[in-house]
């Protein structure tokens, strides 16, 4: 294929209806990450909330890692009143309103007010952001064929990486300048337009068959994903595509809690750290979410995993940094350049990888699975950061989570080549 030829694929695949819906939705998507995971450990951290019990916050967004247990509904269980605007979009509007309703009632009993209640806010909103990314997933799964993944995983990752900056930077100034409950009442209206695009959005015309009965249903929604996920690429392929999929996103998820309590600890006020980590960083990761989609487009998700991975692991190792020049801007930057731009790199090859494993059957039940499983580990090792850095000191706790990622990377040359085999016979 000629460069030109290249270049006019590129166009077609990122302008097409399904990228533009789904910039919509990777913002609705990215928005509650943030709030309730970093954005909120500085929240924390500044109400004078300790390391410790910071780490034991983040396990309330493991409702991200255990979606699959409810996706089943999220595939079949049609909503009523709203089962109008079909499958996804009714999904997707449910899990929206609620998500702002949670936001909006975080911002009603901050923490240093009924500390117990905020949580309980928290978790529901880390619930429905986590029903709304099956609903979404599915939805993107679904609206366009393989070949175009890549291109619907990049604009998804451009709107999220934008949510990152909404919850992020603009929190961090608006809890700076007007407190943290109206820098969430904020970003609770930052949901509208998301909102709005799914009342606007075209339905998948994917079409499933009601079960007949409560032994159908759940041989249909619960068994069947399962069955056919073993069924399909042997025991032993699934199990080492399932290991793989714990694994390799480990350094990330671990370092998430303890990231803004670090950049507080060296130095750098609210603002500071929204101008450089969450405006610029975002920035970069939106880079690296394009590298990452030309990447898949070119040569597969398969042939960039590899690269994606050992540039996320690598990228740790620039933290340190940051200890040895305590509140150095320079430093920052650079450390958040590398950071940002990895992730965003590894996001969308894992996106598409993770779609390219999913059977369009059981788009929202598999997906959810295999994307909960990204998570996971990470997030269990996460809830012990704060334990962690108290006793290993920033700079060693950096190193482990770098050290973290290379079970995945050897692992991969073990995976890549059986699933090879496997597509080839």
């Amino acid at each position: 294929m000629s460069p030109l030829a290249r270049l006019r694929t590129l166009a077609v695949a990122f302008t097409q209806p399904a990228a533009r819906t789904l910039f919509f939705y990777g913002f609705s998507s990215g928005l509650p990450f943030l709030l309730v995971g970093g954005t909120l450990s500085g929240w924390l951290k500044q109400s004078h909330v300790s390391l410790d019990v910071i780490g034991l916050v983040s396990y309330l967004g493991l409702s991200y890692s255990f979606k699959f247990v409810w996706s089943p509904a999220v595939d079949r269980l049609p909503l009523p009143l709203l089962g109008r605007l079909g499958q996804r979009r009714s999904w997707l509007l449910l899990s929206q309103c609620v998500l702002a309703l949670a936001l909006l009632g975080m911002a009603a009993v901050p923490p240093e007010r009924h500390f117990a209640l905020f949580l309980a806010f928290v978790g529901l909103a880390a619930f429905a952001g986590a029903t709304q990314d099956t609903a979404i997933d599915a939805y993107r799964i679904e609206i366009a064929p393989p070949e175009m993944q890549g291109a619907l995983a990049s604009t998804y990752v451009f709107g999220y990486r934008l949510a990152l900056i909404a919850s992020g930077a603009i929190a961090l100034i608006l809890a700076q300048t007007i407190g943290w409950a109206d820098a969430y009442r904020a970003m609770a209206l930052l949901l509208l337009p998301s909102i709005v695009a799914v009342l606007l959005a075209r339905e998948p015309a994917e079409h499933r068959a009601r079960a007949r009965n409560l032994r159908d249903a759940l041989e249909d929604s619960v068994i069947g994903p399962f069955q056919q996920f073993f069924a399909r690429y042997s025991a032993r392929l699934a199990l080492l595509l399932i290991a793989f999929v714990l694994l390799f996103q480990v350094s990330a998820q671990m370092l998430a809690p303890m990231a803004l309590p670090f950049y507080l600890a060296s130095g750098f006020k609210l603002d500071q750290i929204a101008e450089i980590s969450k405006i610029y960083g975002v920035v970069v990761a939106l880079l690296g979410a394009f590298a990452g989609g030309a990447a898949v487009l070119r040569w597969g998700a398969e042939r960039s995993m590899p690269w994606a991975l050992a540039a996320a692991a690598a990228s740790n190792l620039l933290f340190p940094l940051m200890s040895l020049h305590p509140g150095s801007v320079p430093v920052f930057a650079l450390v958040i350049l590398g950071d940002n731009f990895s992730t965003g790199l590894l996001g969308t090859v894992a996106i598409a990888f993770l779609s390219d494993l999913t059977d369009h059957r059981y788009t929202a039940t598999q997906y959810a699975l295999l994307s909960s499983l990204t998570v996971l580990g990470g997030r269990l090792l996460a809830g012990l950061s704060g334990f962690m850095v108290t006793a290993l000191g920033y700079t060693r706790f950096f190193v482990f989570t770098a050290l973290a990622g290379l079970p995945a990377l050897l692992l991969w040359f073990v995976v890549w080549p059986a699933l090879r085999r496997h597509r080839a016979g």
